[in-house]
């Protein structure tokens, strides 16, 4: 009955009310009274009976349907939520608090799915369909979408969304959030201020982006800063700031512009910083040349369990990308480039840790040495599931201490005394 009068309503609402729709933004309140017109007008007419309680749903759900995402409307609203998982219409889970739940909100059918991503999609240069069924786009807050669609999805569209969490500006919101203690927020301040180059490592949904984004707001304003990623996710305050983004494949499977093409293009364009939302592939020794030649201060995302891990993911990706080095030759590019690597984590009780902060101290044997400089030991969980530990430093100073006093920033050197 509900699915039915709706679709009825949205159908009134296009053909009487389409002055108002066509707006650039729709004015919420405006639009809740034409619905409660037509609804009034169709319950006169047709002698239908609805209760309050089932007239504020129905009216609620059409003005979503118009002006935000539909059933996950209040989801995408809920400040606590901070992921939504749609898998099919039937299907809607949600990350509250570190923890996954299947929710009560369901859509109609597939098709109610494919009007929420074409809504998501038109403002974008992107695309799904039979021949490119998937992509990523971010929406105009900042949260990153993940859309993959049937033949690839076999129960239906498969939306998934990580929000961009709006309380979360500075690092002492990160010390509140416990995902680090304050010694270690004072040294990592103080190594974007030095220009020092840092890795930001962690798997999916470890919260390494937010950590990135956070930190970048302490680069100065008078620094040009070039951002490089495959969907626009960070939101950096500074005012001189080139946002660049690459390009997907047309429906003729051209036109593609990759993170590498991108990355070599700013070298031409004077930054002071290159920020890499990503790094996936042959555009790591790319990073790694260019700060080798004098672009410091770089910051990049990459996928990694654990600082050794991130080591040789780089090998990796430099070994498949078809350049003729040696592995002895990587590993001198990578000692040469990176200062730090930070390992974010999500642990059992869902909350977000920066576990290691380890510094590239060098070669050993032509191989790349690691040193941890702060670590988070788990002691266990309490009695309401939510886990113990602490952050230890472990003695070790940075090789690259004297850069802070070089730069003129005054950084205790007691931070490092080992616990």
């Amino acid at each position: 009955m509900n699915k039915e009068l709706k679709s009825r309503i949205k159908h009134r609402i296009i053909a009487q009310y389409s002055g108002l729709l066509s707006q650039e933004t729709v004015d919420k309140n405006a639009l809740k009274e034409r619905v409660l017109l037509v609804l009034n007008d169709m319950s006169g007419r047709e002698n239908i009976s609805l209760s309050e309680e089932d007239k504020r749903k129905v009216i609620e759900e059409v003005v979503n349907d118009f002006t935000g995402l539909g059933p996950i409307q209040n989801l995408v609203s809920d400040p606590l939520v901070t992921e939504i998982m749609i898998n099919g219409p039937k299907k809607v889970y949600a990350e509250k608090a570190g923890k996954t739940e299947l929710t009560n909100i369901v859509f109609e059918d597939d098709a109610q799915i494919m009007y929420m991503i074409n809504k998501i999609l038109a403002p974008t240069r992107r695309h799904v369909d039979e021949l490119v069924p998937w992509t990523d786009v971010s929406l105009s807050d900042g949260s990153r979408v993940n859309i993959i669609i049937p033949p690839l999805a076999l129960d239906g569209p498969v939306v998934t969304i990580r929000k961009f969490l709006q309380e979360i500006k500075e690092i002492d919101d990160l010390v509140k959030l416990e995902t680090l203690d304050s010694r270690m927020a004072q040294f990592l301040v103080a190594s974007i201020k030095a220009r020092i180059n840092m890795m930001f490592s962690g798997a999916t949904g470890s919260g390494k982006t937010t950590s990135l984004n956070v930190l970048s707001f302490y680069i100065a304003e008078d620094e040009r800063i070039v951002t490089i990623e495959d969907t626009s996710e960070l939101r950096l305050r500074q005012a001189h700031v080139v946002r660049l983004e690459s390009k997907q494949p047309n429906i003729e499977g051209k036109g593609e512009v990759t993170i590498r093409e991108l990355f070599k293009n700013s070298l031409r364009m004077r930054p002071d910083r290159i920020i890499l939302g990503e790094i996936r592939g042959s555009e790591a020794l790319d990073m790694l040349q260019a700060i080798c030649s004098g672009h410091k201060g770089s910051l990049a995302v990459i996928h990694g369990n654990s600082p050794q891990d991130v080591i040789y993911r780089l090998e990796t990706m430099i070994l498949t990308s078809g350049v003729p080095i040696s592995l002895e030759a990587i590993h001198r590019q990578i000692a040469a480039a990176i200062n730090i690597i930070v390992q974010q984590e999500q642990v059992v009780d869902g909350s977000r840790k920066i576990t290691h902060i380890t510094q590239v101290s060098g070669l050993k044997d032509n191989n790349v040495t690691l040193e941890d400089i702060f670590v988070y030991e788990i002691e266990g969980l309490d009695n309401h599931g939510k886990v113990k530990g602490r952050w230890r430093a472990t003695g070790v100073v940075p090789n690259f201490y004297h850069l802070f006093e070089k730069s003129g920033i005054k950084l205790p050197r007691e931070i490092f005394n080992k616990d």
